[in-house]
């Protein structure tokens, strides 16, 4: 079945399909931490086993097509402790490539905005080299740290249509 023709992914808490587990972790590993050594993901699978509920940190939300992941995004209370400017992080967005450009990563920082509201956060923190991507989503440039890199961060306490592209009404 060709990806052009399916249903939007189905977006879900990891912990509500463990069986993805293994999967997920593989995206994410292949993505970040391919050439880092000593990462494994046998050790990217045990980071997100600790995602047990929908409720507390660390969250993992899953995209879903066909049953098979094909979008990944977390939300931890610290991806990268130096320099500590803030909790929670968005980390790990990944999306498959023949799901690219199809809204599907828009969708993820979406959901967990949502997330990180429902559990009361104001703001969500997140280190990017291509910032371009979340200033578009809303997000603001926080600090840069290197040429090629900057912290973000969305602040949370506007209305969650806004963010969405809707008009909830009052």
């Amino acid at each position: 079945m060709s990806t052009s023709s399916s249903a939007p992914p189905a977006i879900r808490h990891l912990c509500e399909v463990p069986q993805a587990r293994a999967a997920v972790a593989a995206m994410i590993h292949a993505e970040f931490w391919a050439d880092v050594p000593g990462a494994s993901v046998d050790g990217m699978a045990a980071r997100l086993a600790q995602a047990g509920s929908a409720d507390a940190l660390p969250l993992c939300r899953v995209a879903l097509a066909g049953g098979q992941p094909v979008g990944v995004a977390n939300l931890v209370d610290y991806d990268d402790p130096n320099p500590r400017v803030g909790r929670p992080w968005l980390a790990g967005l990944v999306v498959v490539p023949a799901w690219r450009g199809r809204g599907l990563g828009s969708r993820l920082v979406h959901t967990l905005l949502a997330d990180a509201r429902r559990l009361g956060e104001t703001q969500l923190f997140l280190g990017s080299d291509g910032p371009g991507f979340y200033t578009r989503l809303g997000a603001q440039l926080h600090q840069q740290l290197r040429p090629d890199f900057w912290l973000l961060r969305f602040d949370l306490g506007h209305d969650l249509g806004h963010d969405l592209g809707q008009d909830l009404g009052p």
